[in-house]
């Protein structure tokens, strides 16, 4: 559905997968400056929003996702991954318990097909599990106070979608601000920089979003074997784009080193300071200073994964 905020004076439409939110009000260098160091205030109503409430949802999510959940506070913030039997990220959930419920929020059109998994695997589990994405609503928020009972997120607030049209006493920010100032923290956003074979490992989620001593959960043992190990097939970098060239990547572009393919384009914008930067997803072991092309426009690396990720084991090869 569309936001009350898209009928501000400037909003301009987001494209896929944000549709029904404000890229810019007009001024996104502006908006991005407001977000980063004023009051600004930034319409992200386009993710879903999921409640797991009752008395075993804890231990419930604890026991499908990466993180530790089953001693949560409530209030305490945090997030966790639901992964595939062979550790492909399926779902990135960022959460906070209010003491009767878990709120999730996750990608654009993704809510419903999370809470029919979580349904599924309720069993005789005290829990029920609500698509709430009509009713609430995900902001971010700098620079003044949040509202009473507004549950805040590592990633911003979750409030009912009726407070979107209140008076927030801050700018109007764009996602394309949003998004720039994301990208420059080296934050992966799932779907965009990830794919159906990406593993924690890859775009840094480990520690963010996956707790290393919990007990079993669907995909650990692909993220023991490479915290142990090491060598995960692929590596997250930041790339700095040539700045003459009038366009940005596109999304699932080639990344190339050397006249051969070795990954692909993420998420790609133009911040008011560094200027056209992207994320990429590449192959572990492409030199960590190899220049690239992305999408056919020049990027030096910046390393955010670093190559020899993992390898954690303690191998001991004296002889006995």
């Amino acid at each position: 559905m569309d936001s009350p905020l898209l009928s501000t004076p400037g909003a301009v439409p987001a494209d896929s997968p944000d549709e029904g939110v404000a890229a810019h009000y007009g001024e996104p260098f502006a908006e991005q400056r407001a977000l980063e160091s004023g009051a600004a205030i930034v319409d992200r109503s386009d993710r879903g929003v999921v409640r797991i409430a009752g008395a075993d949802r804890l231990r419930f999510l604890h026991s499908l996702t990466s993180q530790h959940l089953e001693s949560l506070p409530p209030h305490t913030p945090t997030e966790a991954l639901l992964l595939s039997p062979h550790g492909h990220v399926e779902h990135h959930l960022v959460l906070v318990d209010d003491g009767e419920a878990v709120w999730a929020h996750v990608e654009p059109g993704t809510a419903a097909e999370l809470a029919s998994f979580l349904d599924k695997m309720r069993f005789m589990m005290r829990v029920e599990v609500t698509d709430e994405s009509d009713a609430y609503a995900v902001v971010t928020l700098t620079g003044v106070e949040p509202p009473a009972g507004a549950l805040v997120t590592t990633d911003g607030l979750i409030v009912p979608r009726k407070e979107l049209e209140r008076d927030w006493q801050a700018r109007p920010a764009g996602l394309w601000a949003y998004e720039a100032l994301r990208i420059a923290a080296h934050r992966p956003r799932f779907g965009l920089d990830t794919d159906h074979r990406t593993i924690p490992h890859e775009v840094g989620w480990i520690g963010v979003a996956v707790h290393l001593d919990k007990g079993c959960y669907r995909g650990q043992e692909t993220v023991a074997r490479v915290h142990n190990l090491g060598r995960p097939p692929r590596r997250l970098v930041f790339l700095h784009l040539d700045g003459s060239v009038d366009r940005l990547p596109a999304h699932g572009e080639p990344i190339e080193a050397g006249g051969r393919t070795v990954g692909f384009v993420g998420s790609a914008a133009r911040h008011y300071e560094l200027g056209p930067i992207a994320l990429g997803l590449i192959k572990r072991n492409v030199p960590v200073d190899e220049p690239l092309l992305a999408g056919g426009v020049a990027a030096a690396q910046e390393v955010v994964v670093p190559p020899d990720t993992g390898a954690n084991a303690k191998i001991d090869l004296r002889r006995r």
